[in-house]
C-alpha cells in the first residue's frame, strides 16, 4: 500500500510541474511579442459622411485637426438576434477624440439610444454622433460633422 500511495503521490507531483512548466513557456512567449497595444490603424473620413470604425480603429476628419477613435464598447443591453425583447435596449460606446495639432483630447461615451445618455458630443468644433452599432459591438458607425 505504501508503494501505491508513493508512485500516486510522485504522478501528481509530474503533472503539476510540467503544467507549472507549460505555463512558464507561455508567459515566455507573451512577453517576447511587442510591449503594448498595437498602434490603431486610422482611415480617412469625408466630414459630415457615415464612417464605420471596428473597436480600435481611428477616422482623421478630411479637413479638419480632428481624429476620433472607438476606444470600447462599455455597456450593451440591446436584445439579441432571434430574441423578444420587451425594450429594445441601448449600447454605450467610449471614443477618444484629439485634436493633435493643439495637443488636446478628450472621452465621450456616446449611446445607441436616447434614454440613457447622449448619440452625441461637440469637440473642436466638430460633432461626432453614434449613428449605428454592429451586433456584436466590434464596429461603430459615426457621423463626425
Amino acid at each position: 500500500m505504501d508503494l501505491q500511495r508513493w508512485i500516486a503521490g510522485l504522478f501528481a507531483f509530474a503533472v503539476v510541474t510540467v503544467g507549472a512548466g507549460s505555463s512558464v513557456a507561455a508567459g515566455r512567449d507573451a512577453a517576447a511579442g511587442p510591449a503594448g497595444p498595437p498602434a490603431p490603424s486610422t482611415v480617412s473620413a469625408p466630414a459630415g459622411q457615415d464612417v464605420t470604425l471596428r473597436l480600435g480603429q481611428e477616422a482623421a476628419v478630411q479637413g479638419k485637426d480632428l481624429t476620433v477613435r472607438y476606444t470600447r464598447l462599455v455597456a450593451d443591453s440591446r436584445c439579441r438576434p432571434g430574441m423578444e425583447c420587451i425594450w429594445q435596449g441601448e449600447a454605450t460606446l467610449a471614443f477618444l477624440l484629439k485634436e493633435p495639432g493643439r495637443g488636446e483630447s478628450t472621452t465621450a461615451e456616446l449611446h445607441s439610444g436616447p434614454r440613457t445618455g447622449p448619440q452625441a458630443t461637440a469637440f473642436a468644433a466638430s460633432r461626432v454622433e453614434l449613428v449605428a452599432v454592429s451586433a456584436d459591438g466590434r464596429e461603430a458607425t459615426v457621423r463626425i460633422s
